[in-house]
């Protein structure tokens, strides 16, 4: 049995008619789902009862649940438990332009960034369609006020889910689905070529970002194994092939660890590797765990390498940073239940 929220538009147009029934059937449902948010199969008025039966019969509105919510300042991080009691986290963060969600895509995540807190737990699986959806749609429920804003930037690696994460996509940003738009959807990778060079022929206008955390193959080697996979030159490749399609900047996150990849000469190196890309780089000061011994860089150093990058007209950003105090910030979620 599959769950409405997992189906696009074209899914269910695709579904109806393969039930005998009416291809404008799918707009109605998508109606029902999205705008006026039912709860029930029988809140349906306007598809035929025999019609509802067969959707009964096939499909579910089985929603998430809600385990715990914490809150912190402009922060409320959200403990969902799966169909068969997995657990996954995301986050609400208000901003004064709008609400903005950041969801998982995985329980679990096999990339093993060794500064990630959610990657030391292995991947269980990926999150299916309806998983990804309803973070969002049980957010808004819960909070009270739309969503305007979703970055995919949670548990997992989304291009390691990446035929859900395109469904998905469809489905947030259609007029008649969540109607969030594509420039204020955020995916980020921590460079699986193949997907980013298959990402560039979506046809929505998805931003792109790049967990990139280091200048160097040595360095990023050290760190993130999936640069033994992908060296950083062919990542970099694939941007710029990515960049000649899509006419679309780019953003790099590069996190900040003391002594690690802070360093005046890192930062140098940076330069030369992304001169001349349309791109900017955001900078991440650095969000420490009890169970991982990388440390957090100054605010002075910085400071350094953020003007080190802009005298070498580097586009750079400093992330605001949101939700330390509740492990909600970048790289703290989990996908396990613990004591809350």
């Amino acid at each position: 049995m599959k769950n409405l929220y997992g189906f696009s538009l074209e899914q269910l147009e695709e579904y109806f008619l393969s039930i005998g029934s009416k291809k404008f059937h799918a707009k109605q449902l998508f109606s029902w789902l999205y705008e006026k948010r039912i709860t029930s199969f029988e809140e349906i008025t306007d598809i035929k009862k025999e019609t509802l039966e067969i959707l009964k019969r096939d499909c579910s509105l089985e929603p998430l649940k809600i385990v715990d919510v914490q809150e912190d300042e402009d922060v409320l991080k959200y403990l969902f438990a799966l169909s068969d009691q997995e657990h996954v986290e995301a986050v609400l963060m208000k901003h004064d332009y709008g609400n903005s969600v950041c969801i998982s895509s995985q329980v679990g995540c096999n990339m093993g960034c060794a500064f990630c807190e959610s990657g030391r737990r292995k991947k269980v699986r990926n999150l299916e369609v309806h998983e990804m959806v309803l973070q969002i749609l049980m957010i808004e429920k819960e909070f009270g006020k739309r969503i305007s804003h979703v970055v995919v930037m949670g548990i997992g690696e989304p291009f390691d889910n990446y035929e859900n994460l395109l469904t998905f996509f469809k489905i947030i940003n259609h007029p008649n689905g969540l109607a969030i738009g594509a420039r204020h959807i955020t995916v980020s990778t921590c460079g699986i070529v193949p997907k980013i060079l298959e990402f560039a022929d979506f046809p929505l206008q998805i931003n792109l970002a790049i967990s990139l955390h280091a200048p160097n193959d040595a360095l990023r080697s050290s760190f993130m194994p999936i640069n033994k996979a992908y060296p950083l030159e062919e990542v970099m490749d694939a941007v710029k092939i990515y960049l000649k399609k899509t006419n679309r900047r780019v953003t790099f996150e590069y996190i900040m660890l003391k002594d690690v990849n802070d360093s005046k000469e890192c930062a140098e190196e940076l330069c030369r590797i992304l001169k001349g890309i349309n791109c900017y780089v955001n900078l991440i000061p650095y969000n420490e765990t009890e169970n991982i011994s990388f440390m957090r860089t100054s605010t002075i150093q910085i400071m350094r390498f953020y003007d080190i990058l802009k005298k070498n007209h580097i586009g750079v950003t400093i992330r605001r940073e949101f939700g330390g105090n509740i492990s909600a910030a970048c790289g703290q979620l989990r996908s396990k239940k613990e004591d809350v």
